[in-house]
Order: C-alpha cells, then sequence, then structure tokens
C-alpha cells in the first residue's frame, strides 16, 4: 500500500476521493489519474486562454464577437466542463 501526504489545505471531497482511488485495483487507479490529470491541463488552459482576454481587453484591444458561436468553439475545444 501507497501511503500519500496531503496538505491541510486539501478539499475533503478529493481527499475522500483519493482515499477511494487507493483501494481499487492499479489499473483503474491510472485510468483514473490519466483522467484527472488530462481534466486539469484543460482547466489550466482554459484559465489561461481566459487571461489572455482579460488582459487584451485591460489593453482596449476588445473586439464584438457573436456570442453562441464562441461558446460552441469553446466546448469543442474544452469540453463541457
Amino acid at each position: 500500500m501507497v501511503y500519500v501526504r496531503y496538505s491541510i489545505h486539501m478539499a475533503k471531497t478529493i481527499e475522500k476521493a483519493i482515499e477511494e482511488i487507493a483501494q481499487l485495483p492499479e489499473e483503474d487507479q491510472e485510468k483514473i489519474g490519466r483522467g484527472l490529470l488530462s481534466h486539469i491541463e484543460k482547466l489550466r488552459r482554459l484559465r489561461a486562454d481566459l487571461q489572455r482576454g482579460i488582459d487584451q481587453l485591460d489593453a482596449g484591444q476588445g473586439a464584438a464577437l457573436d456570442i453562441e458561436t464562441f461558446i460552441a468553439r469553446m466546448r469543442l475545444q474544452y469540453g463541457e466542463a
């Protein structure tokens, strides 16, 4: 069994999820881990893109856009979450 030390600031929900995942076979743990890391990377890219957009707006570089087209494009790029 592998013991992992967690930060006291870790959300209780993720802590509980990790405890449950640790009880699964290694193959399932790996699959869940890959999925979680993929989701985290999508969130990081989304946040970076949002910050670039905010920076552009702050610099007066904003332009009108069709919000429905934008949302559809972002869902394709980042998924529904």
